[in-house]
């Protein structure tokens, strides 16, 4: 599995670059100086090479739960599994969870539109200069374009706007993508048009991502035979970049609690009490991060 890892993931992944509104470079690091211990992956790599490492049948591809109590899961189908354990690895709006907390997720005050543009090197060179090889970041007055390198010559872009939620959601329009792209350029009409063709050459696909999080240190009372991990432990906003890197570590650790302890509710138990605290730091990093990271004079106390 270390093997498949490193033939996806993407060392140079972890430079980064930080520019003002005018396209000047505020700070740069490479991706050796950052250390090498954080390279970039496709989520959809990632998830292909972990199902695939898997038995067959492990994973039912096609059937929804449609009912969750402790032990015990109804499907679509009808049928009822039963078990010692249900783990809620379901996401942001975990239908889990509910067994265990009240919490819901928050809105952050912070909007993501998603864009993708393809063949960079080639069909737009210019913006993947910009880039560069990892991700680049140009906040200025409660908005910012973030763009990140993806595998097979893709970047990935999210336009940011702290702005009600309902606002950013009615900039776009899945039927009409040159709209949708005009709406944001007059958003960010006072940003160099180096930065702003992050938006104009986006391909059609345009969808709004409100950023929410739970709140900084969410935790529940043991209940028997139920527990989460990932998002729906602990969903918080993409500042500290943590997401995917917490649910695998939870993931990791459950089965080192599981398999290390005679009985469920004492593995959960120990599971559950080093979750609690690292989840916390990681969330209260991510909520500070993005408020730093849209502060007013954000990017200027960044230099190069």
């Amino acid at each position: 599995m270390t093997e498949r890892f490193h033939a996806i993931a993407r060392d140079e992944g972890e430079a980064l670059r930080i520019l003002d509104k005018h396209g000047v470079v505020r700070f740069e690091e490479t991706a050796d100086a950052s250390g090498g211990t954080r390279p970039e992956v496709d989520r959809g790599a990632l998830k292909r090479i972990l199902v695939e490492s898997l038995p067959d049948g492990v994973v039912r591809w096609g059937t929804k739960v449609t009912a969750v109590a402790a032990g015990r899961l109804t499907l679509d189908t009808g049928e009822v599994l039963e078990s010692d354990l249900v783990v809620g690895a379901d996401g942001a709006w975990s239908k889990v969870r509910p067994l265990l907390s009240d919490a819901v997720p928050v809105y952050s005050g912070l909007s993501f539109v998603e864009a993708h543009l393809s063949d960079v090197d080639t069909a737009h060179p210019a913006v993947a200069a910009l880039v560069g090889a990892g991700s680049m970041f140009a906040p200025a007055d409660g908005k910012g374009l973030i763009a990140q390198r993806n595998g097979g010559g893709r970047i990935r872009v999210y336009a940011a706007l702290q702005a009600p939620a309902e606002t950013v959601t009615g900039l776009v329009d899945p039927t009409d993508p040159a709209g949708t792209r005009a709406r944001l350029l007059e958003v960010f009409a006072d940003f160099d048009a180096g930065l702003r063709a992050l938006i104009s050459d986006s391909d059609d696909t345009l969808v709004p991502r409100p950023i929410h999080a739970l709140p900084v240190g969410h935790r529940w009372a043991r209940v028997p035979g139920v527990t989460l991990l990932g998002d729906a432990a602990h969903v918080m906003s993409p500042f500290a970049g943590e997401g995917a890197n917490l649910a695998m570590l939870d993931s990791a650790e459950l089965a080192v609690a599981l398999s290390g302890h005679d009985d469920v509710e004492s593995a959960l138990s120990a599971y559950e009490t080093a979750l609690f605290p690292r989840a916390e730091e990681a969330a209260r990093g991510s909520a500070d991060n993005l408020a730093e990271s849209f502060r007013p004079d954000a990017p200027a106390r960044w230099s190069t």
